[in-house]
């Protein structure tokens, strides 16, 4: 478990404790965030990236070759930027989280 934080602080990023609940923690880093399942060993399966704001987690939508953010109640353009940043986060997290296969 201590690679796995290693990985993480590494990839700046950070466990948000006041977000998290008792059955998924949320990981972020900047705007950006995910849940991920708690489980009897630590980390779980991993959600999709997404961007934090005042209305929540908003996940990162298509509507044709429109990308939007998501939430309750909430949408927003993506731009080019937040798109890529997003997929980074995603990548950096899944990758963090990944047990060594030997």
């Amino acid at each position: 478990m201590t690679g796995i934080f290693e990985k993480l602080v590494a990839a700046n990023i950070q466990i948000v404790p006041e977000l998290s609940t008792g059955k998924h923690f949320v990981l972020a880093r900047e705007a950006y965030a995910a849940l991920v399942e708690r489980t009897e060993d630590g980390f779980g399966n991993v959600g999709a990236g997404g961007m934090l704001t005042e209305h929540g987690l908003a996940f990162l939508v298509w509507r044709g070759e429109v990308p939007h953010f998501v939430a309750r109640n909430f949408e927003m353009d993506a731009t080019p930027e937040q798109v890529a940043a997003v997929r980074q986060f995603a990548s950096d997290l899944e990758s963090a989280l990944t047990k060594p296969k030997f």
